[in-house]
Parts: structure tokens; sequence; C-alpha cells
């Protein structure tokens, strides 16, 4: 045991403490005038959450990940059923049935989970290849069959976000699988005509499609859609998150407006400023030097986990860090961009730093995941043979 806490990634872990602090402090600024959490703050549960994420992490990194591979299909089934069981026991929350309540006020939302299983799943079956050149049959197609049913499944719940990110997964650890090249040119070809094609039907049958989801029980789905592509001619309330946060993040200018200063955040008109929206706040507060610092932190916590990639002693281990980086690097991306207006808004949050319990244990986890891969290293046999 003392052997493996000796081979931790220190730099990572002090990463996490830098933003077990910041997440708190941003939490903090984004609750503390808003009356509807009462005197039991989000800030405290925050801090609950990433005591409970440490100690994951921590059984995570001790545990040998080469074991994934002897459950792997469990674990993949696993997650189904629970995606499956949301539709007779979920429970609603932001227009989308994801969650299953837990005692103690509790909420566990399995989209979350899955990710990681999709990724240990993926990051299984491209091992076989040992690095070839990916076949479309035995290897593309399977995968993407997999990377479909959950993509489906939380695509109806509705969550958009969650669903692309499976998409994200796939296609990164495709990338690093070394698929080739002309399926990626195909892949690029098809993709760019199915985007023309559905923007220029979409804007020719607008009222029918709005008509369809409205009677789906989606209707915000168009809103958010028409906000993305034209918020000067979205519905004033549908684009109004976009509009405040676009003049929120503007009015930190270089260095800010100084920490619990930011008006817009303070005057609660930034609605999920604790969780979705919780880089207004920060831009708000801390300005364009603060919010660079910040990014700056996270291209450092993921160039420590592509090098521990590039460590690995097994292609299973290079994969699976390969895939939560992908959607690290997306939710990043994805949760500033929907606030600067150059992404559509959806339901990702801002990883480490956006309050949410199942999100940061999962990510949590995933950074365990990554440490088990370092720490092993030096045991270059799979457990059994993937070929």
């Amino acid at each position: 045991m003392l052997a493996k806490l000796k081979r931790l990634d220190w730099i990572l872990l002090f990463i996490l403490l830098l933003f077990m602090g910041f997440s708190t402090m941003m939490i903090y600024s984004a609750t503390i005038d808003n009356q509807q959490f009462g005197p039991q703050r989000l800030y405290y549960d925050n801090i609950r959450n990433y005591v409970v994420g440490f100690i994951v992490m921590f059984m995570a990194a001790m545990f040998d990940y080469r074991w994934l591979q002897k459950i792997v299909y469990a674990l993949y089934g696993l997650g189904i059923i629970l995606l499956v069981g949301i539709f007779f026991f979920g429970s609603e929350i932001n227009n989308a049935q994801g969650w299953y309540k837990l005692p103690a006020g509790l909420s566990f939302q399995p989209a979350e989970l899955m990710k990681l299983l999709l990724i240990i799943m993926i990051a299984h079956m491209l091992a076989k290849s040992k690095g070839e050149t990916l076949s479309t049959l035995r290897e593309v197609v399977p995968i993407a069959i997999i990377v479909l049913i959950p993509f489906v499944l939380v695509l109806i719940q509705p969550d958009l976000g969650n669903a692309i990110i499976y998409l994200v997964i796939m296609l990164g650890m495709l990338w690093i699988g070394n698929i080739k090249y002309s399926h990626v040119a195909i892949g690029l070809v098809i993709f760019i005509v199915a985007l023309i094609a559905s923007y220029n039907l979409y804007q020719a049958y607008h009222a029918e499609i709005t008509e369809f989801f409205k009677a789906q029980g989606k209707g915000h789905w168009v809103k958010r859609i028409d906000t993305f592509l034209d918020p000067e001619q979205a519905d004033p309330n549908a684009s109004y998150q976009l509009r405040k946060s676009m003049t929120a993040i503007g009015s930190g200018r270089f260095t800010g407006d100084g920490f619990l200063q930011g008006n817009s955040v303070h005057n609660n008109y930034i609605p999920y400023a604790y969780s979705d929206a919780i880089f207004v706040v920060i831009a708000e507060e801390f300005g364009f030097l603060g919010s660079s610092i910040l990014l700056l932190i996270y291209f450092l916590m993921l160039y420590r986990m592509i090098i521990a990639s590039i460590h690995s002693s097994t292609f299973f281990g290079s994969y699976m860090i390969i895939g939560i980086v992908s959607y690290f690097v997306f939710q990043i991306f994805e949760n500033i961009g929907m606030l600067l207006g150059i992404m559509p808004i959806t339901g990702i949050t801002l990883p480490f730093i956006s309050y949410g319990g199942t999100s940061l244990i999962m990510n949590m986890l995933s950074i365990g995941i990554v440490m088990s891969i370092q720490i092993h290293r030096d045991k270059d046999q799979d457990l059994f043979d993937t070929a």
C-alpha cells in the first residue's frame, strides 16, 4: 500500500485540491444571496461531495485497473439496466427524467456513470487490435452499436448533453485507436452533408418541427436551437440566460469585479449560476485573467493525464485515459462555449467546478482510474489475453 501511495501523481492531487477550494468559493459566491437554498448552503454539500470523491479516487487508485477487463461486459450491462430503469423508477429534474432518488435527499444520475462504463468497454474492445489499424466490421461497427444503445436511452430522457458526450468519447478513442484515415474522411463528409441538410430542413419546416417537439414535451429543445442559431431573433425568455451570461462575462473585463462583487450573480440574474453557468461567476468576479488561469490549470491536468497514457504499459490502460481526456476536454469546451454563444446551451457541467454530486464523484473516480494505471504500469502483462 505504501509503495502505491508513493507512485501517486502528487501534482494531479494538488490540482484537485485547488479545484476543491476554488469550486467551493464559486458555489458560495453563486448561492450566498439566493434565498431558495435556505440556511443549508450548497457549498457545504460541495465539500462533502469532494470528501467522498477523494475517498472514491484513492480506492480506485489502489485497485488494479486490469481487473476491469474481467467484468467489462457486466459493467456495461449494469449501465444499460440503470438507464432503462430510469423510465420506471426515475425522478424528473429540470425537465429530464434522469435521476434516481436516494435516501437523505441524495440523487444519482446513471447517465454520468455510463460515460465511464462506455470508456471501459470501448478500451477493452480497442485493446484487442493491439494498435493495429481498426477493421470496420470487427471493431468500428461493434463499438458504434455499443455507444448507440445508451446514446438513444439518454437522448429520450431527454439529456442531449450527456448523449453527445458518448459520441465524443467514441470518436476520441477511435481516433487514437488507429482508425483508417479514409473512414475519417468519409465520416466528415457525411457529418457536413447531414449538418447542412438538417439546417436547411429546420429552417424550411420550423413551424412543423416546433409543434412536433411541443407535442412530445420537448419544446425547450427548439428554443435552445433557435437561441444558438440566432439569439437576436429568438424568444427573449429562451435566450435570457445566454444574454445575461454574455453581459456578465463581458463586465468582468481583465481582472474582474472581485470575489463576491459580481452584480449579475448576486442579483440572481443568472439561472443555475452554481451549476451549469458557474463559469459566469468566475469570469465576472475574476475576469479574463482568472478565467485564463483556470484554463491553464485544466491544461496542466490534461497534460498529466496524457503523459500517463503514453507511459501506460497496456493498450487497455492507455485507451481508457484517452477516453477520459476526451470527455473532459469536450465538457470544458462545451460548458464555456455555450455561455459565450459559440455552442448550443446544454446541461453539461464544468468539470470539478460546477455543483453536482454524481458528476463530481464520477470525475474523481475517473482520475482514480488514471492514477491506478500509473501505479500499476510496471505490471506489463494483461490479466488475460485480449487478442
